[in-house]
């Protein structure tokens, strides 16, 4: 991946930033020279242990994380060809996530601050999901809309020309991942759902039910997606005829239809209302095929310019935490070996 004039000028000597992410059910781990270059990037991923319960348990999440941790970053350091002697911090995910998951991470970061003498670096979750666009966009660091759109989270962010971040909407009860997976299991589609949902929407009849976009004219920023799994489900079980198997990929694809509707109109009206012309769109539902396409169009008909992260990075990540990381690095931002970790964000 090709380093940016712009960082390239910022630092004296390559910088290497080791990240940890464990906020939920993947173990992950990273080297990111420079803010841009990924070396590597590892992913554990528990899907296979989660899926017969139709989402996360954290009992479970927080066991495998102990069993993968190590070897996570000891395979991430080695594909990286650094050794550890060449790590010159350590970037951990601290908020907002499950507290035994998280907990995880942070003491292996801790250890190997204290053991390498290397600075501690404590990142928000959030904020790496935002700084997973500029890995390969590193000049835009602000003056942006921001969507956080995930299984934990749908959040809107404005981002000022002094970096300052913003929370200026919010999901009042299911994230839009959240909803997905559990429409998908009143569907018996299999764990998660965003993807099966994805895929299964392309074969789309969206004639066939008429869902509501929850919210999408409140005057507001925040989302709400809990009603329209509702809507779903009253609309399947007053007409059983739609959960035939010939009309799952239409449900599907109606259900889907409105997120995206809801989405990208929210987050175009909050880039117009605060006059910016950057939009970066992160978290796990970046990847949706159709959510892609719809904030292209949108973003073209509104003279804006809309960013993603790589597909692999659109997933929680530990590239996205070192990226982070190196920037909190080169401020001169770091934590002390006594952080604790925390169940929700402060952003």
């Amino acid at each position: 991946m090709k380093e940016s004039n712009l960082v390239k000028g910022l630092v004296k000597k390559d910088i290497y930033i080791l990240g940890i992410e464990t906020s939920c059910d993947d173990t992950c781990a990273s080297v990111v020279k420079n803010g841009t270059a990924v070396l590597s990037s590892i992913i554990s991923s528990q899907d296979e242990f989660h899926s017969k319960y139709g989402g996360i348990v954290p009992e479970i999440a927080s066991r495998k994380h102990i069993e993968m941790i190590g070897i996570v970053i000891k395979e991430a350091v080695e594909a990286a060809g650094t050794g550890f002697n060449r790590i010159d911090a350590v970037s951990v995910t601290n908020r907002p996530g499950l507290i035994g998951s998280l907990l995880v991470g942070v003491g292996a970061a801790k250890a190997i601050s204290y053991s390498r003498r290397i600075p501690l670096i404590a990142v928000n979750h959030l904020e790496a999901h935002l700084y997973s666009n500029m890995i390969e966009n590193p000049a835009i660091s602000s003056n942006f809309i921001g969507l956080i759109v995930s299984g934990g989270h749908t959040s809107l962010y404005y981002v000022d020309s002094e970096k300052n971040i913003k929370e200026i909407g919010h999901t009042l009860d299911d994230a839009a991942g959240e909803a997905y997976d559990k429409v998908a299991r009143y569907l018996n589609l299999g764990y998660p759902g965003g993807p099966i949902i994805d895929k299964l929407s392309r074969k789309r009849n969206l004639s066939l039910i008429d869902l509501p976009r929850p919210m999408i004219d409140s005057g507001d920023f925040n989302f709400s997606f809990s009603g329209l799994k509702t809507s779903l489900i009253y609309k399947t079980k007053k007409d059983r005829n739609l959960l035939l198997k010939e009309n799952i990929p239409s449900l599907a694809a109606s259900f889907q239809r409105s997120i995206v509707d809801v989405l990208t109109s929210k987050t175009i009206r909050a880039a117009k209302e605060y006059g910016v012309e950057n939009v970066l769109v992160s978290g796990g539902v970046a990847a949706n095929s159709e959510l892609r396409r719809e904030f292209i169009k949108k973003g073209r008909e509104n003279n804006l310019k809309i960013y993603f992260p790589p597909l692999h990075l659109c997933m929680d990540n530990a590239a996205m935490v070192a990226c982070l990381g190196f920037y909190r690095f080169m401020e001169g931002k770091y934590n002390n070996l006594n952080i604790d970790v925390y169940s929700k964000s402060d952003i």
